[in-house]
């Protein structure tokens, strides 16, 4: 099957899933992992209509979506700080902020190009290996100096997480239930932000994750096939 067909197949699945679960059709969004996928793959998958794309490798990052036009880059892996100057100059949001000397790094160099840049919260809610803030608590803090104003050059746009690697489906609910319901809270709290949206759900858990809440779902391999590793 082509990166159209298969693009085809995986909407056609979101939307089923977004009616079964009583949600508005297109309320929830395809980010298309491209990781270890060359920038040819991503024009092909731009050319049949796919905008968003995630990758979790500063590098590769860098060197395909800077030759590409139009098209919005999330990293959504584990980002280490002297990465996040190659990365802001390319992503359009960063989803795996983790701990508060992230953001730092994040606002000190998208100061230095003026550059806004919306970030999502990681929550850790799976196995020890995954990362994520520990806690709402620790969250909380980051929205605090939020508030205050600590951080001009970036937009809090919402959380993230990914639900441990397990067969047992309610293991997995629970953890997008976590994420939902902590989100709620700090929405609450922080109206001021445009706290918004859930990346939650790939491509084993994503049915699961949109009956909980998530507007975005992480998908690669069913779109582009075996990843092609270096």
């Amino acid at each position: 099957m082509t990166i159209k067909e298969n693009l085809d197949c995986v909407t056609k699945k979101i939307r089923e899933a977004e009616a079964r679960s009583g949600r508005a059709e297109g309320s929830v969004k395809l980010l298309a992992v491209s990781k270890f996928h060359p920038k040819e793959a991503v024009l092909e998958a731009m050319e049949a209509g796919q905008k968003s794309f995630g990758e979790n490798r500063v590098q590769e990052a860098v060197e395909k979506f800077e030759q590409i036009d139009g098209a919005e880059l999330h990293i959504i892996g584990s980002l280490q700080r002297n990465k996040v100057k190659n990365a802001v100059k390319v992503a359009s949001v960063i989803e795996s902020v983790d701990r508060i000397e992230l953001l730092e790094e994040i606002e000190k160099q998208c100061a230095k190009i003026e550059k806004a840049i919306r970030v999502f919260f990681e929550l850790h809610t799976g196995e020890e290996s995954k990362a994520g803030f520990e806690s709402a608590e620790k969250i909380r803090e980051a929205l605090a100096l939020f508030a205050s104003g600590a951080f001009p050059h970036i937009v809090p746009s919402g959380f993230m997480t990914m639900a441990p690697f397990s067969d047992d489906k309610e293991l997995v609910r629970r953890s997008f239930i976590t994420l939902r319901e902590v989100s709620q809270a700090l929405k609450k709290e922080y109206p001021q932000f445009p706290l918004n949206e859930l990346s939650m759900g790939m491509s084993g858990d994503f049915e699961i994750a949109i009956e909980e809440g998530s507007t975005e779902v992480r998908i690669g391999t069913a779109i582009f096939g075996e990843r092609h590793y270096e």
